[in-house]
């Protein structure tokens, strides 16, 4: 009796299935095996000839997992073992893209995966791709080899390809569960066009780095070209009746079937990394060393040597004054000026000649009328101001109203010291002290111990810090010699019993325009008792702000002071020289001394005088020991300064410079010479990199000559 065809059998089968959706889905592979024999052969023969054209059997599918090898084939698809995205083991039967152009063998694929799905203890399968150029349907592996079962199903013969002789030991199916469809759940059979029977699944697909070697086959399959014999008989029937008996465990092969999806080998060995030229590199690394060390101690022999011993401290012959330590000359140029700056040696050439000038007056107040007086004792007050001398015998010049002042001035003066008196004596409150001097301004005058005669006026001169209340040395008596009118200048001339003073140069010549810099210089005090307070000399750099009348003279105003005890003081260009005097402004509020008489106002009082101002020797040798002692040359500042002291004692800034330049020139003595080892290391340091560079340059040479 002549064998049923496997499509036959096929047909037999589904027709037992109750459910007319399978009935339906059945339907092509009916129509296949309704097919006469030879048409059947030519379309296998015509898929065999497209496959041999499409690549054969090795090539790779399309899909959204990552095929590790070839499982088995058929003339119409292969079987490959995958892996899912989420490391799931599935075996993937593929529907060769050119069989899957024939509508029939793609209806017959997808109507065949779904009655194995459907049957009883069916294949389920757990992915599927009815409509992609290649179909493919997955099962997981746990569940057996699904895609082979599906590929015998259509009645192909097929052929199982043994794993090649690097594979390893096969292993079990891994016990992990697929979350994805269960096998008991059927797929909606495919009616219409065909489309994937479940969704993709939610995390990313993984894809294949490179192409799957190719797997060898244990047997070789049938020629392509020819065509299947559809009268031979079949190695696995597709699907059992439902009323036959499974098969028995026993009838299962005793060794596990081989695991494709066991670890495997790496097959790649790393090379081995090339060998290290370490010797080459050490001899480099050496010779730069032995050119670096010979570089710096050949520059150290040829370096001049370092001297034995440092160089001599300048000499100098012992003195009768103090040293620098003891030397006080009230104002320090190099600290209040940028040192070695023309502002500092400006500062020095004027300072020595300025002079604090207190005059002390002497009367009794009296009611006019009457002569009666208003105090039991005469009343004494004291004014104190700044000023210079002109020349070595001793005359200055300083304020006027400060040392001769006007007599409703001297009155008014007189009244504020009683007033303070009285408050002293509770006979007066502070808040009344005004009121009292104005009301008593007119019927009071200010006489000496007898109605009618003139106060008693004492003036005394210091040089360098001077203290109040001083009347006795280093304070000397000044002898007030002519006196200009507060409009006409407020000068006084003043004759200093002391001499061999210094003394200031006049510049003549010197016109005060707007923003002009200039230096003040005024005797100032901070302590807060002025009765016996100390007054040093004090300095500022101003500009000219303008020009105003102060009654016939026309005074320059200047946009800063030092002090209410200023007014007599200088204002001095860079080279030290005077070209103005202080005063009050009088249209600035409080008087603030900041009003500068010219110098012209300063040489018209000394020439109707007679008096000639200039600088003596001393004056001169000062000054070029200054010269010396700026331009560094210390030895000639001290000789020179050594002069000025024996001759002009009272210049202490002379003292104060020489003791700078014995210390200056101590420390350069002591200091050695720049040692050579810098030299040699930077020397040596410049021949390693120029040692280094040179290798470098040859290594690459070398290295590009030998590509």
């Amino acid at each position: 009796m002549r064998r049923r065809q496997p499509a036959a059998l096929l047909l037999i089968w589904t027709n037992a299935l109750t459910s007319d959706r399978v009935r339906v889905a059945t339907e092509p592979v009916r129509a296949l095996s309704a097919r006469r024999p030879a048409e059947a052969r030519a379309s296998i023969a015509s898929v065999g000839s497209a496959r041999r054209s499409s690549g054969g059997v090795g090539m790779q599918p399309d899909g959204p997992y990552r095929f590790t090898h070839i499982l088995g084939t058929c003339q119409v698809g292969k079987a490959w073992a995958a892996i899912d995205a989420q490391g799931r083991f599935v075996t993937v039967a593929v529907l060769d893209a050119v069989v899957a152009n024939d509508p029939r063998w793609r209806e017959a694929y997808s109507a065949m995966a779904n009655v194995l799905a459907q049957g009883p203890g069916g294949q389920a399968y757990t992915y599927a791709d009815f409509s992609a150029p290649a179909p493919w349907v997955a099962y997981p592996a746990e569940a057996g080899p699904g895609a082979e079962k599906l590929l015998r199903a259509l009645g192909v013969e097929y052929h199982p390809v043994s794993p090649g002789p690097d594979a390893p030991a096969p292993v079990s199916a891994p016990s992990r569960p697929v979350s994805s469809q269960p096998a008991s759940t059927p797929p909606h059979p495919v009616s219409g066009a065909p489309h994937p029977t479940s969704a993709p699944p939610h995390a990313p697909w993984a894809v294949q780095a490179g192409p799957m070697p190719e797997q060898r086959e244990a047997s070789t399959p049938n020629p392509v070209s020819a065509a299947p014999s559809w009268d031979a008989p079949t190695t696995v029937t597709p699907a059992q009746p439902v009323a036959s008996a499974p098969l028995s465990p026993a009838a299962q092969p005793a060794a596990a079937p081989y695991d494709p999806f066991s670890a495997q080998a790496p097959r790649i060995r790393p090379s081995e990394p090339p060998k290290r030229r370490a010797g080459v590199w050490m001899g480099v690394a050496a010779l730069i060393l032995v050119v670096a060390l010979g570089t710096g101690a050949a520059v150290w022999v040829l370096a001049p040597g370092e001297s034995a011993q440092p160089g001599p401290t300048p000499t100098v012959g012992p003195s009768a004054f103090p040293n620098g330590a003891a030397v006080n000359p009230g104002l320090k140029p190099w600290a209040q000026a940028a040192p070695y700056s023309p502002e500092e040696r400006a500062l020095a050439i004027a300072a020595p000649a300025m002079v604090f000038i207190e005059a002390v007056f002497t009367g009794v107040l009296r009611e006019t009328k009457s002569n009666v007086p208003l105090s039991a004792t005469p009343i004494t007050f004291k004014r104190r101001c700044t000023g210079f001398v002109v020349n070595a015998s001793g005359q200055a010049l300083t304020n006027g109203q400060c040392v001769r002042p006007a007599e409703d001035a001297t009155r008014e003066r007189a009244l504020y010291t009683l007033g303070r008196i009285l408050i002293e004596q509770k006979k007066l409150t502070a808040s009344g002290l005004d009121q009292y001097v104005r009301t008593r301004m007119a019927t009071t005058s200010f006489t000496g111990n007898e109605p009618g005669t003139e106060p008693t006026n004492e003036v005394f001169g210091q040089l360098n810090v001077a203290r109040g209340d001083l009347t006795a040395d280093p304070a000397a008596p000044v002898e007030v010699v002519r006196v200009l009118p507060v409009d006409n200048g407020n000068l006084a001339l003043v004759k200093l019993t002391q001499t061999n003073v210094p003394a200031v140069e006049l510049n003549t010549e010197a016109t005060l325009g707007s923003g002009t810099s200039l230096l003040v210089l005024g005797y100032s005090t901070t302590d807060t008792d002025f009765r016996a307070a100390t007054y040093t000399l004090q300095s500022k750099s101003v500009q000219v702000a303008g020009t105003a009348n102060q009654g016939a003279v026309a005074v320059a105003r200047i946009n800063g002071d030092v002090g209410i005890y200023s007014h007599g003081g200088i204002a001095v260009d860079t080279s030290g020289r005077v070209v103005g005097v202080l005063d009050n402004d009088r249209a600035a509020n409080g008087g603030a001394n900041r009003a500068l008489v010219p110098i012209q106002v300063v040489t018209g009082l000394l020439g109707e005088a007679g008096v000639q101002g200039g600088l003596a020797d001393p004056d001169r040798v000062y000054r070029s020991g200054l010269d010396a002692f700026f331009a560094g040359r210390d030895a000639e500042a001290i000789s020179r300064f050594d002069t000025v002291t024996k001759s002009s004692p009272t210049n202490l800034l002379a003292q104060a410079y020489r003791q700078n330049a014995v210390d200056r020139a101590r420390l350069a003595g002591e200091e050695p010479e720049s040692s050579r080892l810098p030299a040699a290391l930077l020397a040596g340091l410049a021949a390693a990199l120029l040692a280094g560079l040179v290798v470098a340059v040859v290594v690459l040479s070398r290295r590009r000559s030998g590509r």
